[in-house]
């Protein structure tokens, strides 16, 4: 299979049929999902498998908050800090960057232009 394959062939799926996910194919699609690219590896995410009495009364609320017109509550934002594990792996893996680049970590100067640089260069369309 091509990448071209791979991205011409997503979807959005937004009805699903009623049948049980089978455990075994759960556990294969968290293990890829891991796998998933992050900003600076900090790899923000938490997965929770959720079914069953659970998942129905998360269903009501989420459907009682959106007929009241009450605003989506978004645990992760845009522009929030990370914290705890995925601060650590931030921070350590633009230590080891900026290391490997020879930028001290002292020269807050030089690691501001390198992500400025980083930051206008990864939203360039590839040719």
């Amino acid at each position: 299979m091509k990448f071209d394959d791979v991205i011409l062939g997503r979807r959005s799926i937004r009805g699903y049929k009623p049948d049980p996910v089978p455990k075994a194919l759960i556990a294969e699609i968290i293990g890829l999902a891991m796998r998933a690219p992050s900003s600076m590896n900090t790899q923000p995410w938490n997965f929770y498998v959720i079914s069953g009495e659970p998942l129905d009364r998360i269903r009501a609320g989420n459907t009682e908050r959106m007929v009241a017109g009450i605003p989506q509550s978004r645990e992760f934002r845009t522009g929030q800090a990370f914290a705890g594990k995925h601060r650590d792996r931030q921070v350590g893996v633009a230590k080891q960057l900026f290391s490997a680049m020879g930028i001290e970590r002292d020269n807050k100067d030089k690691r501001q232009d390198w992500c400025c640089a980083a930051s206008v260069n990864s939203t360039r369309p590839s040719a």
